[in-house]
Order: C-alpha cells, then structure tokens, then sequence
C-alpha cells in the first residue's frame, strides 16, 4: 500500500505495531505530534529534507492608515507630526530616499486601493506613530491614525522576517555588484563587444582571466552582505547602512534552505527511513502509556511488559539516527 498521506502512515504505522490484531493504545492527538517530531528531525537532519531556493524579498515601506480619505491633503515634500508622539516626517514619493530616514506610508482606511497613498521619512527623530494621535501636516491639514494603522516595514525593521520553513540561509545575493547592471557602460558588455566578439577565434583563458579579476576587483571594493540569521527568531538582519544601500521597492536574493512541506510533496509520507522512524515513535508512545500497567495480567493470561517494549523502541529510535547522522549523503561537495 503506498504511503501517500500523513492518515494513511498512521494507518501504516499502527499496522507495523500489530493492529487490529493488537490493540495500539495511543491516543490520535499523541500521533499526530509523534509525526509533527519526526518531519521537524528529518527536515533538519534529512539530505532528502530541505532544498536550495532562492528568496526574493522586497524592501518595504512602513504604512499609517488614517480614519478618513485625506491622504491626497499630504503632498510630496511636506513634514507631517503627530501631536501626541512628536514624532515628525516627509512626505515623498515611493522610490524617494533620504539620508538616515524611515519610511512611512500615508494610507487611507476609509478608500479601497487608496491610489493617493504617498510614501514619509520619518526624518527628524527616531519616535514612532502611535494609534489615534492626530497627525498635523505643514500645510495645516490633519488627520487621525486608525486603529492598527501602524505598521513597520523591512525598511523602518531592519532586518527581513522569514517564513518558519526557511532553516538556514547561506548567502545573501550582493545588490550592487560591480558587473550587475547589463548597459553600454558595464564591464562585461564591453568585454564582449571589444575583445570577445568571436570565441571561434578567440582564446577563452583571456575571458576567465578577466572575468576572475572582476570577480576579485568586485570583491574587494564591495564584498559580499554581512547577515544574521537565527531560525527561531525568523529574522534575517543586514549588517548594512540601510539609508543608502536600499530604496524603498528594491529587492534582494537570498538563498536558503527550506524544508519539504509534505502536503505539496507527498512523497515524503512514503520515504523509507521516514516510515521505520515514525514506527517507533509510535512504540515509545505506546510503550510509555502502558508503562504504568507494569506486571498486570489480562484475561488469557497475558501480561504487559511496557519497560521491555520501551526498551526496544529507543534503542530503534537511536540505530535510525546514527543512520541519519553518520550514513547519509552530504548535501553537496566541499573542501576542508
């Protein structure tokens, strides 16, 4: 029978421990978080349990939503306050950028697809908005901020939050690379129309030879982005000066390790190592709820000897990680 589901390796599961013909005391809950254990196990420790991708995230604006349609009141290029916070901005356009500014959007609550929405640095002090201040713009028109109208973007947060399947981030795509642009001025594009134009006829050591002193000459004038990344707090911070490495709309790249979600791919439920180890979580779990029971005997004279079924299923849960740990496949090649 193919494992296809997380119901039908429940069905397999409990199957391999004897049932129907012995009754598996465990309760549905308790199986459900035995698995939920063994898919976080084999995403981290799996060679089958995570795959490379590349993130594209965006470097975002923070919003201020206000309770009436009034957003085209605030004008490219005016200072807004807000009365309670003291907290003080310019209103510019969505590609704008400042030195040492955050970012705010003036967005009405009251308009669906506010199109008049315009884009703040928050300039002038590091105070944040509060909800239902009143915010005065230089121009004399005022308005109120909504309840739950403040929100921080990537810009104002410094540091890009990460879905909970990304386990490990291993570079950070440099965003102003010496060679990134395409046009008439860039190196690559002159190599090639001036000294390359034929490679029939050209020797191609000249090409890597140039291209490797590129590549060194890229290196060392900009370097590669210096980031944190810690799974639990779901949070990848860039070493970088925020106000003059990012406009508001830019993107960066960065690739990652994210683990297999087994509702999209289903043959994860089926995959052999998976089943054996989900098996004898099942038996510990089983193990562990008869263990109280100990030298009780059932009708036909049949006793229950939960310490010696524990027994068996740790010493089968540590055989099937010593397999993980020290017989998989690495994830790639490497020096050391």
């Amino acid at each position: 029978m193919a494992v296809t589901s997380r119901a039908t390796l429940t069905e397999y599961c409990l199957r391999a421990l004897g049932e129907p013909v012995v009754e598996i005391n465990v309760d549905d809950s308790q199986l459900e978080e035995r698995i939920d254990e063994a898919l976080d196990y084999w995403n981290q420790y799996h060679f089958d349990g995570a795959e490379k991708m590349y993130l594209k995230q965006k470097i975002s604006a923070s919003t201020i939503a206000i309770t009436t349609a009034t957003s085209a009141n605030f004008p490219v290029g005016s200072k807004i306050t807000g009365n309670t916070s003291g907290a003080t901005a310019s209103v510019c356009t969505e590609m704008g950028r400042e030195a040492n500014s955050s970012i705010i959007v003036v967005k009405d609550v009251t308009t669906t697809g506010d199109t008049n929405a315009q884009h703040a640095f928050n300039a002038t002090t590091t105070a944040t908005f509060v909800v239902g201040e009143t915010i005065t713009c230089d121009n004399g028109q005022t308005a109120v901020i909504a309840a739950g109208g403040v929100t921080l973007g990537t810009y104002d947060l410094r540091y890009i939050p990460l879905p909970d399947y990304i386990y490990g981030v291993t570079r950070v795509i440099p965003f102003n690379a010496a060679s990134s642009s395409k046009n008439l001025f860039d190196l690559q594009y002159q190599l090639r129309l001036n000294d390359l134009y034929d490679l029939t006829s050209t020797s191609i050591i000249y090409y890597k030879t140039v291209m490797s002193h590129i590549s060194l000459l890229n290196l060392e004038l900009n370097g590669y982005p210096l980031y944190r990344f810690n799974r639990m707090m779901g949070r990848l911070s860039l070493d970088v000066s925020w106000s003059t490495a990012f406009v508001i709309g830019d993107f960066i790249m960065i690739e990652c390790y994210r683990a297999l979600d087994p509702t999209v791919f289903t043959k994860v439920w089926n995959e052999p190592w998976f089943r054996k180890y989900v098996t004898a979580l099942f038996k510990r779990q089983w193990a562990t709820n008869i263990k109280k029971f100990q030298g009780i005997q059932l009708p036909g004279g049949v006793t229950i000897d939960g310490d010696k079924l524990y027994l068996e299923a740790i010493t089968e849960i540590k055989e099937l990680e010593n397999e993980m740990l020290n017989k998989s496949a690495p994830l790639e090649f490497f020096l050391g």
